[in-house]
């Protein structure tokens, strides 16, 4: 499955997908960016969720990063 067809079908049931799809997603989305500061700083969300005890926060903060998905989809 395709990068963006894994995104997509995220995206589709957001709610329900795992938190390892959604940041193994996150983590393929990195080397995309041109500038290396933005896979910095979404390498730094992504270690803050992992870290986190919380499982509600973890989707919170995965909530949070939903327009990286979109981004990705538009450049598609």
């Amino acid at each position: 499955m395709s990068l963006e067809e894994q995104i997509k079908e995220i995206m589709s049931d957001f709610e329900n997908a795992s938190l390892e799809k959604i940041l193994g997603a996150l983590q393929e989305i990195k080397p995309h960016f041109k500038n290396e500061s933005i896979s910095e700083y979404l390498q730094g969300k992504i270690q803050k969720i992992v870290d986190s005890e919380d499982e509600s926060e973890k989707m919170t903060q995965c909530k949070a990063l939903i327009p990286y998905f979109d981004w990705y989809l538009q450049g598609q």
